[in-house]
């Protein structure tokens, strides 16, 4: 119409970025939350917080829509004013540590840590949980670090698998003190556990112990509040995967398959993946 003013266009030689709004579902874009999830920045949730206080910006534009997509390769993402790195090429791995050696990349003490075997590795990763100095099997390793929180995270009872051998030979009345969830490790009692007798000989037994929570040293504790301590511990299953014929110290990728079984064990009770807020 006559004396409307025509609106500026964006493109070559405009003098400026377009702004892009949140592109319709399946055109091929990630939600901008991935991305930044991706490049190691925060978790999904932490990004939408970020996204929501204003903190990111595409082209120039705040997105605060959590719909809003980017192309990682082409645009400009500034999260507080610093360009967001490329996403990482996420990594994810299975771990049979052996008994030795601490869980960490580091120890001020310079007690053995399991670096030396992640420094075989061509990329960067890091342990999911933790097992103790004395204790092998297996062990997650990612850099993928929204995953490690949701499998970690107390909501997820994420199953883990032990062979414990023990002390003694418990009896089926100490079993179930085991599986009944009524056994107290401190000021609260241990979930339920799944608790089966392998084999047992005059002064000691195999157990095969199934754990949905992670607390500290929480197999051995729960093994001497039944009379029958620890004698060796070996981590066998996690989330779903089996540690297998994997021999001691050696590491190899999940399968794509194994993957998404991981991803599935870490869901809270109602079938959600639980909500991770803040920065990772």
């Amino acid at each position: 119409m006559k004396g409307q003013a025509k609106p500026e266009a964006a493109g070559p030689g405009s003098g400026r970025r377009p702004d892009k709004a949140p592109a319709a579902e399946g055109d091929g874009r990630p939600r901008l939350q991935k991305i930044i999830a991706g490049a190691g920045w925060a978790s999904r949730r932490g990004a939408e917080k970020l996204m929501a206080e204003g903190r990111v910006t595409v082209n120039g534009r705040a997105a605060l829509e959590p719909g809003f997509k980017a192309d990682p390769e082409r645009d400009e993402i500034l999260v507080d004013g610093r360009r967001l790195p490329r996403p990482r090429k996420l990594s994810y791995y299975l771990f049979h540590k052996p008994a030795g050696c601490l869980t960490t990349l580091s120890d001020p003490q310079g007690r053995p840590t399991i670096k030396p075997y992640l420094d075989r590795l061509p990329v960067r990763v890091y342990p999911v949980g933790r097992l103790d100095m004395d204790v092998e099997g297996l062990l997650i390793l990612t850099n993928d670090g929204e995953l490690a929180r949701r499998l970690m995270h107390p909501s997820t009872h994420v199953p883990k698998v032990y062979r414990v051998k023990v002390a003694g030979r418990p009896s089926e009345a100490a079993l179930e003190k085991l599986r009944h969830g009524r056994l107290m490790l401190g000021r609260r009692a241990a979930a339920p556990a799944r608790a089966e007798l392998i084999k047992s000989a005059e002064d000691r037994a195999w157990i095969l112990l199934t754990l949905t929570e992670g607390r500290r040293r929480q197999v051995k504790r729960m093994c001497s509040a039944i009379g029958h301590p620890v004698l060796k511990l070996k981590r066998v299953a996690y989330g779903g995967l089996e540690l297998g014929s994997l021999r001691r110290e050696a590491i190899r990728p999940l399968s794509p398959a194994e993957l998404r079984t991981l991803i599935k064990s870490c869901r809270s009770q109602d079938g959600e993946l639980p909500a991770l807020i803040g920065s990772g």
